[in-house]
């Protein structure tokens, strides 16, 4: 497999410098006093090496997955950014007021920002942006549900950008935060989605210079850069003359390149080798765990078996989660009962409803009718045995979580489940999503703030998206959920947005419609020569334009 460039001269070990309220473990003990750089110097090229999917389009407004928004983030920006404490702040927008009915919202951008192609950052570049994300011929998912309120912008002045929403968003500028609506050059977006998808045009501290399909893109320094969001480190041009953005979706390669200091900072960490860098002095661990929904499978309450809620809490019942994680995570993952990140203050868990009992999970598929088993020891109704089918992506899950669906299907077993565990790649396991041919599903969703739960339990979002995505895989529709999370997204109290959310989540929990597991990982390894690296704290990617080479 191709890798980066030969290892560079090193010297020197320090801290890596992450957003407050982000754990970083460094590995290993301190630098001698003496030998710790904290000047930044300018140059060189920091290679990164991907273990997620490749993006079939480099666009974030096409489709809106996380691979996109870990790369998209060198060279696209938003109108808002979030700080460490959840606190949203300025961005590529200065300011912004929302009317007294909520539905009409003025953002003011700064007036000394271009694109990288020239182009004038402005309100009519918000306009084209935002229509861009809701035409259907985008084929946008993130984006186009973010902006399901918002009807049109408006261009009141240069700077001045209003949007309208058909109802009040409390969560519109947590939305505005995320990659996936990250603004672009109009004139680039009008290239036509197959050169904008090769590489979009942002204001951000690098561009894209090439992108060699099943390899790397290669992004260089954007030296009239000025535009970092508010809690950056420095003003003006990134320290590093550009970034080589690897894809080595082999767990083993990525670290061995990282050892061997082929590649300086790899994403997608394994549970052993994250273990492994914690006893070196030569690399350091960032965990950032993403924000919006917990890692959860999802059960089909729109199809049998599980339009049956008996059904749903004895498979509950009968998984055993906890030792699973506490065996092959290394301590790198703590287990969730929350459809919530830990990142959010909104979460609300239960964890009675997730002992494993199996004398309760027989007792209720008995009473439900599965009360006879075939030669195999499955459960059988009607001449029908109990099978799920349980698509699993090859891309999104880490092998650690691939052997923890086996536990879960072994300890399945016991209560007369069969689990068919099938592994695909992406695209075909989207396409199995929307054909809605699956009982069980893992789907990561990642969203600022506690309306990713009305994306994703809201009965709107069986609905499929343009993309053909549809975001509430566990197909539940209750119309008290659903008041309970229109309610939320249309309030600004605090205090009453979080009552509202528990009773919502209390609602999804106690219908066994997920089974929590942890949160979503984000887990990098770097090497100690890499400073000033962080983790944005939206959606919990990296962002390299304070970053610089100690050594180099």
């Amino acid at each position: 497999m191709h890798l980066a460039s030969p290892a560079r001269a090193r010297r020197g070990i320090a801290s890596v410098a992450a957003a407050a309220g982000i754990a970083l473990l460094l590995a290993g003990c301190q630098a001698p006093a003496g030998e710790e750089s904290t000047t930044p110097v300018e140059g060189g090229i920091l290679s990164y090496a991907s273990g997620d999917a490749e993006p079939t389009c480099l666009d974030p407004h096409v489709g809106g997955n996380y691979p996109q928004a870990l790369i998209a983030g060198q060279f696209l920006e938003s109108l808002v950014s979030r700080d460490a404490d959840g606190k949203i702040i300025p961005w590529l927008a200065t300011e912004w007021s929302a009317s007294d009915d909520g539905l009409s919202w003025e953002f003011t951008l700064r007036d000394d920002v271009s694109f990288t192609d020239g182009t004038p950052l402005d309100a009519e570049a918000v306009k084209v942006n935002v229509e861009h994300l809701k035409d259907p011929a985008t084929e946008s998912s993130t984006g186009y549900l973010a902006l399901g309120k918002v009807d049109s912008v408006e261009v009141v002045s240069d700077t001045v950008a209003r949007f309208s929403l058909s109802a009040p968003d409390s969560a519109l500028l947590e939305s505005l935060s995320m990659p996936w609506l990250a603004i672009e050059s109009p004139a680039g977006i009008a290239r036509g989605m197959e050169e904008n998808c090769q590489a979009p045009i942002g204001t951000g501290p690098f561009i894209v210079d090439e992108w060699v399909k099943q390899d790397h893109v290669s992004l260089v320094r954007n030296d009239d850069y000025n535009s970092p969001p508010a809690d950056a480190k420095h003003d003006g041009k990134a320290y590093l003359d550009g970034i080589e953005w690897r894809f080595i979706p082999d767990s083993a390669s990525r670290y061995a390149a990282l050892q061997g200091g082929q590649v300086d900072v790899l994403d997608n960490a394994q549970p052993d080798t994250i273990a492994a860098a914690e006893k070196t002095e030569t690399l350091a661990h960032l965990d950032a765990p993403r924000p919006g929904a917990s890692n959860r499978i999802e059960l089909n309450a729109g199809a049998e078996p599980f339009s049956d809620p008996a059904v749903r809490e004895a498979f509950v019942r009968a998984v055993d989660v906890n030792d699973g994680i506490e065996s092959l995570f290394f301590g790198s993952a703590g287990r969730s009962y929350s459809p919530l990140s830990s990142v959010e203050s909104a979460g609300y868990s239960d964890e009675s409803l997730f002992s494993t009992d199996l004398d309760e999970a027989n007792r209720l598929l008995d009473e439900a009718g599965w009360n006879e088993r075939d030669a195999d020891g499955y459960r059988v109704k009607n001449g029908e045995r109990l099978s799920l089918d349980f698509p699993v992506s090859t891309n999104q899950s880490i092998p650690a979580e691939q052997s923890l669906f086996e536990q879960i299907q072994a300890t399945a077993k016991d209560a007369g489940f069969e689990v068919n565990l099938s592994l695909l790649d992406l695209s075909s396991w989207y396409g199995v999503l929307a054909q809605n041919n699956y009982d069980l599903v893992s789907a990561p969703y990642t969203k600022v703030g506690p309306d990713v739960l009305r994306i994703l339990y809201h009965s709107d979002g069986i609905t499929p998206a343009p993309s053909g995505y549809f975001a509430n895989l566990s197909q539940v529709n209750n119309p008290e959920l659903d008041d309970l999370l229109t309610r939320a997204s249309e309030i600004s109290d605090e205090d009453e947005r979080a009552s509202l959310y528990e009773d919502a989540q209390s609602i999804i929990l106690g219908g066994f419609h997920i089974l929590p597991l942890y949160d979503q990982q984000n887990h990098f390894l770097m090497g100690t020569h890499v400073k000033d690296a962080r983790s944005l704290p939206t959606v919990s990617t990296p962002t390299f334009y304070d970053a610089w080479l100690d050594g180099k």
